[in-house]
């Protein structure tokens, strides 16, 4: 709504986002069901699109934008900010979807970005860890006070659901199915899944909610709504956060020699590929990552399939000339 913009300073002027696209954001969760993060991605793409409009074009709104401006800014995408395709795919993608939303609303007659093409990104592989190296990851968590049981739980959830970092501190203790042994995930769009938990995490979430694990940090009084309810809290009693998760497992990665290797979102990787090395069919692992389209998952073959090339060669005597 108009009251609710904000004035955003950048080079010494303040933009402020128009209506038409501070109703696109709230659309976007409304009837979208876009996560925070998303429309925080979606807000700073926008913005970052309108400053350029101010500085570069500067008798161009973006409600008044041509064709021929979206398809400069994607030249000052690529040269003059020298961003990777993938960034400018996705910074295309937001201005697309505001241009295609004005037109469907009604705010315009027509969708100036209805014909400029997405430009292809190479497709990377993702990296997974050695199935060594994930238990090096796990063996660093050593303990059994209550930080050391949430840390060794979160790192076993990870890895033995594939859950992405937002979905297992997302977990409320409603969600978590002791006796079935599955967890209810809430992933991208609020979409839900459930998932099951292997004995390993199961044991390392049974420590965690048990006497000596959560309930020793929980507060006299709660902080914030919600966090009553939280699996996974931090040490003054409130729901971990994303990027306090994040940080954790990144120290045990550091502790073990991994470095800049791991991240939550590896581990994610890892499960996959690990999984997919032992038998399993790509559906099933599809269904546990929660991933909308098989073409997603289909990436992990390719390094499962790189896997096997790397251990054939090095292993089958006439695997290479010699």
């Amino acid at each position: 709504m108009p009251g609710d913009e904000r004035d955003v300073v950048a080079g010494g002027d303040a933009f402020t986002l128009p209506y038409s696209a501070e109703d696109f954001l709230t659309w976007l969760v409304a009837e979208r069901g876009r996560s925070a993060n998303t429309i925080s991605a979606y807000r700073r793409d926008l913005m970052a699109y309108g400053r350029w409009l101010v500085a570069d074009r500067s008798a161009t709104t973006m409600d008044g934008a041509s064709r021929d401006d979206i398809v400069a800014f994607i030249g000052h995408l690529r040269a003059g900010r020298g961003l990777a395709p993938s960034s400018v795919k996705r910074q295309l993608v937001a201005v697309r979807s505001f241009y295609r939303f004005r037109e469907q609303e009604g705010y315009a007659d027509h969708d100036p970005a209805a014909d400029i093409e997405v430009p292809p990104v190479p497709a990377g592989l993702p990296k997974a860890l050695s199935e060594r190296d994930v238990q090096s990851l796990i063996d660093a968590v050593t303990g059994d006070d209550p930080v050391a049981r949430r840390d060794r739980a979160m790192v076993e959830v990870l890895y033995g659901t594939g859950a992405r970092i937002s979905e297992v501190v997302g977990l409320s203790l409603g969600d978590v199915d002791l006796d079935a042994q599955l967890l209810r995930l809430f992933g991208k769009g609020s979409k839900e899944r459930v998932v099951p938990v292997g004995r390993y995490a199961m044991r390392a979430l049974l420590d965690w909610l048990g006497e000596g694990g959560r309930p020793a940090v929980v507060p006299r009084q709660w902080a914030r709504r919600g966090d009553a309810e939280a699996v996974f809290l931090n040490q003054r009693g409130g729901r971990l956060s994303r990027q306090g998760a994040y940080g954790i497992i990144c120290e045990y990665g550091r502790r073990v020699g991994l470095g800049a290797k791991l991240s939550p979102h590896v581990l994610r990787h890892s499960c996959a590929t690990h999984m997919l090395d032992h038998g399993a069919d790509i559906r099933s692992v599809q269904e546990l990552l929660g991933h909308a389209s098989i073409t997603t998952t289909q990436v992990y073959t390719l390094v499962s399939t790189e896997r096997l090339w790397s251990v054939y060669d090095a292993a089958h005597p006439r695997a290479r000339l010699t």
